[in-house]
């Protein structure tokens, strides 16, 4: 056989034209890699420069102490301490459920602690530190201490903790502060929050959050590709949160405390001139401190189901009858409206009835007051006197004259959750209870029962206006702001709105009326009489359930928590007011022998510096 002969010159550019191919794929990658890294390297040159000293720098938020709140006499209601927490980084241990079992038999940890920390866990980054202890006492820091070489990516660290040093005097009006919620993030500021884990949740705390919080301040720090720091290369401080000096007077609120002994209720206590809450108690209370890491299940449970209801702040939210407590408002409506001279007598004989009617509305008085002008109406509480003047006035004019005195209406306190009570009118009753007025509710709301509901602090800021011969001050409980480091203070406003009256006489004639209460012969609280001031009060007692046309109330016959609440309002001294106070006594009964009291302990104190004796201990 023949073999084929090659083709050399062939071959040959078979590999040329192959060799060019190549060259030309390589030289157009080239120019590819040449025209992306002219891209990266000059045209995104500022922006890569950028994002890559972002990776290496980091702004890590530094929190901002947390403002004092004192009393009116500089004592420290609200501060901060140092606090031991023992925190977990999960990203250093190794096997996080047997450090949780291991630390568990050196520590005490309950199931609020673990719970807790796995709900931290869930919203932080895995290099975050996460507290499952806080609070630890020095015997549980050396616990940990001399195992700590056993716990890798467990420390203990020192924050500050807000503390109430009388947490049970000031639980409602302070509040307390709590973990930042869900809710909470929504609405905050995200820069100025960064790295805050508390916020106001209630009272003083939460309605100047803003003026306590401060500002937060910054570290610039460089950082490893795994995001821990690796040094601090420049700081700016933050600024620490406004101090606030309250009206209040803690003496004063231990002594409003302590006088209503095993009874539950609430005490207001007012500068009439200026608005300032001189003392504001609900009893019983409750030791913020707990709600400050996150209150423990059992703690919170106990709380809740109390029958005393100890986290209900009676002062600004309970909404009671305000009983004959209204009478001077009352009073001064019908001399305005001119439906009742002051010296105007009319005949109580124990019951009144509408025209035409069999119904008999009585008097707390069975064989009645006899011949009673206001005077004697205000002096004595005759309810008759009052029935007869509510169905005179008509409903329409005792709602319009009693809203002048703020009832129906927020008192514009500087505190959250107030309640604004009920002022019925015709309007009120068809909307809420879409039926139509009748006679025998304007007679019933002439000595405040029916619907007519008010709060304490309403009662307080009220008869602060007969004080002030109609000055109606909004209540304050910050008296004023302070700089942390400039201590420079700047006083909260005065907020003041006048009544309008006709006759400036009708206040002084209702103002001696009320202090006929104190110093008449049959006044009702005539027990408070003494020769260190004038004091002018108005007693009152509201039903907690109707006592039937037939039947006659007993106390000894029904539950306590049936029984009648006592309430009292006064205001001393008579001749210049400085004090303006409402006590309510749950099921306390009579307002003169129960709640009066306790108003002439908190005035005695604040006018006189008086404190009352210790109750003495009943032998067993």
């Amino acid at each position: 056989m023949r073999q084929a002969i090659k083709d050399a010159f062939r071959e040959q550019r078979i590999f040329v034209n192959r060799a060019l191919v190549a060259s030309a794929l390589v030289i157009a990658l080239l120019l590819v890699v040449v025209a992306r890294l002219a891209w990266l390297q000059v045209i995104q040159h500022d922006l890569y420069i950028t994002e890559s000293r972002e990776n290496r720098l980091k702004l890590i938020p530094v929190t901002p102490t947390r403002g004092l709140i004192r009393d009116r006499n500089g004592v420290v209601l609200a501060h901060n301490l140092p606090s031991f927490s023992l925190e977990i980084i999960p990203e250093r241990v190794p096997d996080l459920d047997d450090t949780l079992a291991r630390l568990a038999r050196i520590l005490p940890i309950s199931k609020d602690d673990l719970n807790r920390f796995r709900r931290l866990k869930k919203q932080k980054r895995r290099f975050d530190s996460i507290p499952i202890r806080v609070r630890l006492n020095e015997e549980e820091v050396a616990a940990f201490s001399v195992n700590r070489h056993l716990f890798p990516g467990v420390e203990i660290e020192a924050k500050l903790l807000r503390e109430y040093t009388h947490p049970l005097e000031t639980a409602h009006i302070l509040g307390y502060v709590g973990r930042i919620n869900e809710a909470e993030l929504k609405r905050i500021d995200p820069v100025n929050y960064a790295g805050t884990t508390h916020i106001g949740k209630t009272g003083v705390e939460k309605s100047w959050e803003e003026q306590l919080h401060g500002k937060v301040g910054f570290e610039q720090v460089e950082v490893d590709a795994r995001g821990r720091t690796a040094r601090v290369l420049d700081r700016q401080p933050p600024e620490q949160g406004k101090e606030l000096t309250l009206f209040l007077d803690i003496e004063l609120q231990r002594i409003a405390l302590q006088a209503f002994g095993e009874h539950n209720g609430a005490a207001v206590a007012l500068d009439p001139n200026t608005g300032g809450v001189l003392a504001m108690v609900s009893k019983p209370g409750f030791d913020a401190n707990l709600f400050v890491e996150g209150i423990s299940m059992k703690d919170y449970k106990a709380l809740r189901s109390s029958p005393d209801k100890p986290l209900f702040d009676r002062a600004m939210r309970g909404q009671y009858p305000p009983g004959s407590t209204v009478k001077p408002f009352i009073g001064i409506a019908g001399l305005e409206t001119g439906s009742i001279t002051f010296d105007e007598t009319k005949f109580c004989p124990g019951y009144y009835q509408l025209p035409n009617q069999s119904h008999k509305y009585r008097d707390w008085k069975r064989w009645g007051h006899g011949k009673v002008d206001m005077d004697k109406a205000i002096t004595e509480s005759c309810d008759v006197y009052y029935y007869d003047l509510a169905h005179t006035m008509g409903i329409d004019k005792l709602h319009d004259y009693l809203a002048r005195f703020g009832f129906g209406a927020k008192t514009g306190i500087d505190l959250p959750g107030e309640r604004h009570g009920i002022l019925p009118s015709r309007e009120w009753k068809k909307k809420a209870r879409k039926q139509v007025w009748f006679p025998g509710e304007t007679l019933i709301m002439g000595i405040g029962q029916g619907y007519f509901l008010a709060t304490p602090l309403q009662l307080a800021s009220a008869v602060g206006v007969i004080a002030t011969n109609g000055l109606r001050v909004e209540p304050r409980v910050v008296a004023s702001v302070s700089d942390s480091d400039t201590h420079a203070a700047s006083d909260t406003p005065v907020v003041a709105h006048a009544v309008p009256i006709e006759d400036e006489r009708h206040w002084q004639d209702v103002r001696m009326a009320m202090n006929h209460v104190i110093e008449g012969r049959h006044g009702t609280a005539r027990r408070l009489r003494n020769n260190s001031y004038r004091l002018a009060g108005k007693t009152g007692t509201a039903q907690v359930f109707t006592v039937k046309q037939d039947e006659e109330y007993n106390a000894s016959k029904i539950s306590k928590r049936n029984r009648d609440h006592a309430l009292f309002i006064a205001f001393a001294p008579l001749e210049a007011p400085q004090i303006a106070v409402a006590v309510l006594v749950e099921n306390g009964g009579h307002g003169g022998s129960v709640a009066a009291p306790i108003a002439k302990a908190i005035i005695d104190y604040y006018l006189l510096g008086k404190k009352p004796k210790p109750p003495v201990e009943k032998k067993p």
